[in-house]
């Protein structure tokens, strides 16, 4: 690669180049201009003038002011102004998309989260088609009995991130309330199992005075609110009090 002369009038130009950055500087919120940190060749006449930028908030930033000499001119003119990174610069992290970073819990009254193309959680639906046929009116019936009447349905992907999700969660098998329940909830009358594949080891709470209430728990989770706890009989009073307190003692009913 053929490397450009350095251009002498353009490089002894450091006050425009310092002139130039200021201007940028101040339009941006008066970042600064700190020292200058040296000029590289660009090309024929064309050089870039280094100046440290001072902002706390840009550590290891500079100001890269490239200059260029028109050709039998005399005075360079400005021709860009950028605020560019070093190696060592503090850099924001790399930018992701909201939906890609939101998560439970962020999703706000009113808000709308769209499905992403392609979202491997959910695959078409099967509707029956909308003609008027004996055929495809028999395949809507059957399609509105299996609950499929649906534009999107959960994919086997979908199913497996679910179950794991809530295998590992608080309504897991290895949730503290679990190891310490008396029972698990697969053999509790609030237990309601949920239909199809995910019913094998799901279901959901209906016991309003457990923690779990309204959640989807495991077979194997658990709580001190198992309908096998039966609270044990008072003891029957005695047939006969005695007055243990009065002088002369009484029985009484």
């Amino acid at each position: 690669m053929t490397v450009s002369k350095l251009d002498a009038v353009t490089a002894a130009a450091v006050d425009l180049a310092r002139a130039a950055a200021a201007e940028a500087a101040e339009a941006a919120g008066d970042f600064g201009v700190g020292d200058h940190l040296g000029v590289v060749a660009e090309g024929e006449r064309v050089v870039t003038h280094a100046f440290a930028c001072p902002h706390p908030g840009y550590v290891g930033w500079h100001w890269a002011v490239t200059l260029v000499r028109a050709t039998r001119a005399k005075a360079p003119t400005v021709n860009e102004v950028v605020l560019l990174p070093s190696d060592a610069a503090l850099l924001a992290q790399d930018w992701v998309p909201w939906a890609e970073r939101i998560g439970p819990g962020d999703l706000a009254p009113g808000m709308l989260l769209p499905l992403g193309d392609n979202d491997p959680r959910v695959v078409p639906g099967y509707t029956g088609g909308t003609e008027n046929d004996d055929d495809s009116v028999a395949t809507r019936t059957v399609v509105h009995e299996l609950g499929l009447g649906r534009e999107r349905l959960l994919s086997d992907v979908g199913r497996t991130l679910a179950a794991q999700r809530w295998y590992e969660g608080d309504f897991g098998p290895e949730a503290p309330s679990s190891r310490l329940a008396p029972a698990p909830c697969g053999t509790c009358a609030f237990f309601i199992r949920l239909r199809g594949s995910l019913g094998v080891a799901f279901g959901a709470c209906a016991n309003e005075k457990s923690p779990s209430d309204g959640h989807v728990v495991s077979l194997e989770h658990g709580c001190g609110a198992h309908s096998d706890v039966i609270a044990e009989a008072a003891a029957p009073l005695p047939d006969a009090l005695w007055d243990t307190i009065s002088d002369e003692m009484s029985l009484f009913d």
